[in-house]
């Protein structure tokens, strides 16, 4: 899965998505009603951190596979709502399937 395009961005934008999970459902309550401000500075800087990892898929597909604008824009915009990753994981393992991408060995 890791050695195509599509593979790799499949797994950052699962690995994202969660992250984007834990900072609005784990580490936005305990600011507000534990008063532990720091959850949120700590998941958001992985969260940011994953999401730049994620543009970077995303950029990295669309010169590979040749997406269209459309595509790009589609693929943001998963990654600003909840669960939005997860359900562009369907159309993404779809894309993988009806159009395979030349594999590139990773062993060196």
């Amino acid at each position: 899965m890791l050695n195509t395009p599509i593979g790799r961005l499949r797994i950052i934008a699962f690995i994202e998505g969660i992250s984007f999970l834990a900072l609005l459902c784990i580490a936005m309550p305990l600011k507000y009603f534990a008063g532990l401000p720091a959850a949120v500075k700590t998941v958001g800087w992985i969260h940011g951190a994953l999401f730049v990892l994620y543009l970077l898929a995303v950029a990295e597909v669309t010169v590979k596979r040749q997406w269209s604008l459309l595509r790009v824009f589609g693929a943001l915009v998963a990654s600003l709502i909840p669960f939005g990753t997860f359900v562009l994981d369907k159309s993404l393992r779809k894309e993988e399937r009806e159009r395979p991408s030349n594999a590139i060995n990773l062993s060196g």
